[in-house]
């Protein structure tokens, strides 16, 4: 069984989506497993028949049938499970997914803390109760995990333990008619997304499940990009997760999984969502836009940022990930080259440099990569890979 590794290498943003596609479409029998942050992703997919999916609670192997292992590294939130599930299945697509037991489980308790916290904090958070699902899992003993979502009982006495743990926080009540409204949703939500739930523990996924499958690769599909890691990026406009490979190559290792190997991937240009440090803000940047950009403005992270590439940063962002994944074979995916028309502008430093083409700038950073993927629109049968070797490089 082969292992595949997707980390971003900025601030999200770069491509996780359709480089999971496009994996997914050269492997014989995948299995796409998320390892890190949670329904918070937005990972875009378009297929060839143009139709178009911005994954955030399945792996972003689902339009091709692909299933999806939901770790415990991973948080889901039941009113978004079930609108995604419902726009599959409007596509005429069932997702299959396996859902670690061990899952976080976020509520609008969480959601209500994580805005309101971002109106007086303003670190970028996307608003989606994810940082605040962790920090009470973390730092509290109010737990909620995706086995609980099963036993009514064990749920009802749960919900109620957090409202308490959050009246003490906030002085909130939450009593007010939109709130129970929306809690009264929650939990008839629940209720009908447990049908499309197979709820495992990791040692059955591992040492049963994917036998079952004859899963050939396995893909692990990672969220946002490492300059937003918790410990990696540039606190406090961070995420509340370890965004590098570290929780994919806990699993590799503990499970003896073989042959890993890492897609490290950057658009032909930054992005950034939210507030927080971007370089090279002050240079011109001069791309075609995308109509289509999945990243649009939201009241809690305002507009997407832009901005000309950084190989300092490229770097750093590697090296920091080789504190778990030295030795490993890695390959660059660039993506929106289309935007840029080949053309790629960065910065080394206080330079500027323009590369025609990806190999100039793939010689320029300082590390071997087995491949470079070139992504050339949004749909993955437009990328193409170039295998490197040392007469290239």
């Amino acid at each position: 069984m082969k292992t595949k590794i997707i980390i971003g290498l900025g601030y999200g943003d770069e491509g996780k989506g359709i480089t999971t596609d496009y994996l997914c479409r050269h492997s014989e029998n995948p299995l796409v497993v998320r390892f890190s942050g949670g329904h918070q992703a937005g990972h875009t997919v378009v297929n060839e028949e143009g139709i178009r999916h911005v994954f955030s609670s399945f792996g972003a192997g689902t339009l091709l049938g692909v299933p999806t292992y939901w770790s415990k590294y991973c948080t889901m939130y039941p009113i978004h499970f079930y609108n995604e599930l419902s726009s599959l299945l409007e596509k005429g697509i069932r997702p299959k997914i396996y859902m670690d037991n061990m899952t976080l489980v976020t509520t609008p308790y969480d959601v209500f803390m994580n805005r309101n916290s971002e109106k007086i904090n303003q670190h970028g958070s996307c608003g989606l109760g994810f940082g605040a699902t962790v920090t009470r899992d973390v730092s509290s003993p109010y737990k909620l995990y995706a086995k609980d979502l099963f036993y009514p009982v064990v749920l009802e006495k749960k919900l109620n333990a957090i409202k308490i743990y959050y009246q003490n926080k906030t002085n909130s009540e939450y009593d007010d008619d939109e709130f129970l409204k929306m809690m009264e949703m929650y939990q008839k939500m629940i209720i009908d997304i447990l049908p499309y739930i197979d709820i495992v523990s990791e040692k059955e996924f591992f040492n049963s499940i994917l036998k079952k499958e004859k899963t050939s690769d396995l893909i692990f599909e990672g969220s946002q990009g490492i300059l937003l890691d918790m410990d990696h990026g540039f606190f406090p406009n961070v995420t509340y997760a370890n965004t590098v490979s570290k929780n994919a190559m806990d699993l590799i290792e503990y499970y003896n999984l073989e042959n890993p190997e890492l897609y490290y991937i950057t658009r032909a240009y930054q992005t950034r969502h939210g507030n927080g440090f971007l370089s090279n803000e002050n240079l011109e940047l001069n791309i075609t836009p995308n109509p289509n950009e999945t990243n649009q403005f939201n009241p809690w992270q305002g507009h997407q940022r832009l901005s000309i590439l950084d190989l300092d940063l490229l770097e750093y962002a590697i090296q920091s990930d080789e504190s778990f994944s030295y030795g490993m074979q890695k390959n660059l995916v660039i993506t929106c080259l289309d935007q840029m028309n080949g053309n790629i502008k960065a910065s080394r430093g206080a330079e500027i440099k323009e590369f025609v083409g990806t190999l100039d700038l793939v010689r320029e950073l300082g590390f071997e990569f087995n491949s470079i993927i070139e992504s050339w629109g949004e749909c993955s049968s437009k990328m193409q890979e170039r295998i490197l070797d040392s007469e290239l490089i």
